[in-house]
């Protein structure tokens, strides 16, 4: 996973948030929004999120999830800073992210560093835990980003890093610039898919320079 940096809410969804007795209802302005703050990744498993309907068996391309269930918490139905966009939720036939969150309240500081920080990964497994009991369960059991499809797209991002790495051993200054590259949106303001992964795994690199 990676932090969520929130940017202003769209005007058009401001407006139509301050409207007395309106109910929840997602536009485009909110989804195009929230795919921009996220580098078009899940904010949960980092999966991109496709923008088209490419197989016409699948009926959603992504999902606004509400951090703090409507359900549970009418009163933030419509607060930009409780939703988060992810993909269908669905890996041959099992359910995570959005889709296994169900009513349940997501209680992630997704926009904070420190949910990150607390973050392992496996580079055997493409395994994801934290080091926070409460969050990990939350991982792992709520979201269910331990999914084995999930773990093993992981594992293929990381090894096409890692094979480049330990085929032409980088110094720390190329490490840096591959760092660089997945840490940051291209110039369309793209992630790479489960960068998260990625990312830790350079990080660990660097750190073992003097």
């Amino acid at each position: 996973m990676i932090q969520i940096v929130k940017k202003n809410q769209p005007k058009s969804w401001e407006a139509y948030s301050n409207t007395p007795g309106v109910d929840y209802s997602s536009n485009t302005d909110l989804r195009n929004s929230l795919l921009g703050d996220q580098g078009y990744i899940c904010a949960f498993c980092m999966r991109t999120i496709p923008v088209s309907k490419k197989d016409p068996n699948e009926n959603e391309t992504s999902k606004i999830a509400h951090l703090l269930s409507r359900t549970n918490h009418d009163d933030r139905k419509l607060d930009y800073d409780n939703m988060v966009i992810c993909c269908p939720g669905n890996i041959n036939g099992e359910a995570h992210c959005d889709k296994s969150q169900g009513s349940a309240d997501i209680t992630l500081p997704i926009f904070n560093i420190q949910l990150q920080q607390s973050i392992i990964y496996s580079s055997y497994t493409g395994g994801i835990k934290s080091t926070n009991i409460a969050w990990h369960n939350t991982i792992d059991l709520l979201l269910n980003l331990n999914n084995p499809v999930l773990k093993f797209n992981r594992l293929q991002a990381l090894n096409g890093v890692r094979q480049l790495l330990e085929n032409k051993k980088w110094t720390k200054a190329q490490i840096q610039v591959k760092l660089d590259e997945w840490s940051n949106p291209n110039d369309k303001g793209k992630l790479k898919p489960y960068c998260g992964m990625v990312i830790w795994y350079l990080q660990k690199k660097l750190r073992q320079y003097p």
